[in-house]
């Protein structure tokens, strides 16, 4: 099937309801993607909405899914030739198409979910294309766009009353007013330094050991996000909050670390939980509190540096069949497991590729590379297209292997993924996506990927770099 024509028609499908949710219509299996028996099976654990505290995990949800969470891969590897008909020419004027029929759905005002699902990701998704040469012509509309959205977003921030909230990453105000500066500057507006200004501010309310009771040091909503966002300043404006602050936030982590490991008598240096329980992925887990303190390692002192080496190595070694658990001490049950940049292979993998690029240690290129076997056997998933559980996201496992190694074997196996998701077989297989417009389960991620696919020297998952 033309991948164009079954692009447009997967977005053109979508329609607003007068709820926080988008509605996606199946055109080939007639059902409402926003069911609630779909929505109860397909919630992941810790990205709910919240209105009035952070999500709860439930890993029970895993137990009640079906066995099969992807579908089987039947293409050929790589023998030496990229494929034919992924061009430039073919891919923009789909990636075009595909954004105007976004920002027709896009319900602006509705604010709540920050970037992770929220209209915010979708003004860092227009911000992402507009640095593409290959839209160029498209730039000036595209960043307009993108601040209408994150003007909404920002006021909503700035409103909101929980300060915590405020200081969070993926769900909260320190995303937004990160993604704010970015659109800003690249429009040229000397208005960028107010949103840059909020964000700096933000330090004092995650610099506690335990400001967050849910725990305070994962991606989404603690001080690991608050570096990776410092992190997307610091690569993208060579700005961010200062030396000093990021000292004492990295030496916070190290400490909040340190105390939970004795309390709970790891014999391993540094470990965290997210509402009791103790996730390694990349969402709430051990591994991206680790891969922003490696990001950051000039801060930390010669005992810091190696209490995170001995951790990472400690993580290294939780591998279970080229996969991790979601959370320490479980027991992957092969047919089974989960194979998501959230929680397993794909976004821990991002963690070696940073000790790889660091210290240059074989054992840890190693590891990226099974990851990336995994993500070949499983990543053709069916939640959705997105980045956080879907096919765009395992697909980023490939262009990060692609500038770990040069190897063309990982663009093919890109360009097969983003092949899959103009499939009927995707489209009539794959589960609910309750917000499919959004940056991390929906089409701004899968348009992240698609026109990273297009620059792969330059490609990397969307604001979670290792290249800094």
């Amino acid at each position: 099937m033309n991948s164009r024509l079954f692009f447009f028609s997967l977005v053109r499908s979508a329609s607003v309801r007068p709820s926080r949710h988008c509605r996606i219509q199946s055109a080939a299996a007639g059902r409402d993607w926003t069911d609630n028996r779909s929505v109860a099976a397909l919630t992941h654990p810790g990205h709910l909405k919240r209105r009035a505290a952070f999500p709860s995990p439930d890993p029970s949800v895993a137990s009640v899914m079906e066995n099969t969470r992807c579908f089987a891969n039947r293409f050929s590897d790589y023998k030496g030739a990229l494929l034919p008909g992924q061009s430039a020419q073919d891919a923009v004027p789909a990636v075009r198409a595909t954004i105007d029929k976004i920002l027709k759905k896009v319900p602006v005002d509705d604010c709540d979910g920050g970037l992770y699902d929220g209209p915010a990701g979708v003004a860092y998704m227009l911000y992402h294309v507009s640095e593409c040469p290959l839209f160029s012509e498209q730039r000036e509309l595209y960043l307009q766009a993108a601040k209408r959205i994150i003007d909404v977003s920002v006021r909503y921030v700035d409103a909101e009353p929980d300060k915590n909230m405020r200081a969070a990453f993926l769900l909260g105000g320190a995303g937004i007013y990160a993604v704010a500066a970015l659109i800003y500057k690249s429009l040229g507006s000397a208005d960028f330094v107010k949103p840059l200004t909020k964000f700096r501010n933000l330090w004092e309310v995650c610099a506690p050991i335990s400001f967050l009771e849910c725990g305070s040091d994962e991606l989404f909503v603690g001080r690991a996000g608050y570096l990776c966002a410092a992190l997307v300043l610091k690569q993208r404006l060579g700005m961010e909050v200062s030396a000093d602050q990021i000292t004492y936030i990295c030496q916070a982590i190290i400490e909040s670390g340190k105390q939970y490991a004795r309390r709970k008598r790891k014999p391993f240096p540094l470990m965290y939980s997210y509402y009791g329980t103790e996730y390694l992925g990349a969402a709430h887990g051990l591994s991206s509190v680790l891969q922003m303190l490696l990001s950051y390692q000039d801060a930390l002192s010669g005992a810091e540096k190696d209490l995170v080496w001995q951790s990472v190595d400690f993580l290294m070694n939780q591998e279970q069949n080229c996969n991790w658990p979601a959370e320490l001490g479980a027991i992957i049950e092969r047919e089974n497991e989960l194979v998501h940049w959230c929680h397993g292979a794909p976004g821990v993998a991002y963690l070696f590729a940073k000790a790889y690029l660091i210290n240059k240690k074989p054992q840890y290129l190693d590891t990226c590379i099974r990851c990336g076997e995994l993500v070949w056997q499983k990543g053709l998933l069916k939640k959705g297209p997105g980045i956080c559980h879907g096919v765009a996201g395992s697909a980023y496992v490939f262009l990060l292997l692609y500038r770990l190694t040069g190897n063309s074997k990982y663009i093919y196996r890109a360009q097969r993924f983003a092949e899959f998701l103009f499939t009927e077989e995707f489209k009539s297989g794959s589960h609910s996506v309750t917000s499919i417009y959004s940056l991390f389960e929906g089409l701004s991620g899968t348009v992240c990927f698609l026109v990273d696919l297009l620059q792969p020297d330059q490609s990397e998952f969307p604001l979670f770099t290792v290249f800094v």
